[in-house]
């Protein structure tokens, strides 16, 4: 988090927030804590999911697994639930 801190007002009805202020109890946390947590997460966006991809995709690049040889068909793969 910065240096200047701003706060927030929302609305939300009564019922949810309840729930929400339960929930954080038994979290051992707080709404507020959770609204910060996700409005950052919010903020982030697209960048980490795009970081998050890219990873994913150097890592299988990377990777020694072999893939192919043995195929289905789609009678094959769904006859096990049949059998039962």
């Amino acid at each position: 988090m910065g240096s200047t801190v701003a706060n927030l007002t929302i609305t939300v009805d009564e019922e949810t927030l309840k729930r929400a202020r339960i929930r954080a109890l038994e979290e051992d946390t707080s709404v507020s804590a959770v609204l910060r947590a996700r409005l950052e997460e919010y903020a982030r966006g697209r960048n980490d999911r795009r970081a998050a991809g890219e990873e994913i995709l150097a890592a299988a690049r990377r990777s020694k697994m072999k893939i192919g040889g043995r195929s289905w068909t789609r009678e094959e793969l769904h006859e096990r639930g049949r059998r039962r």
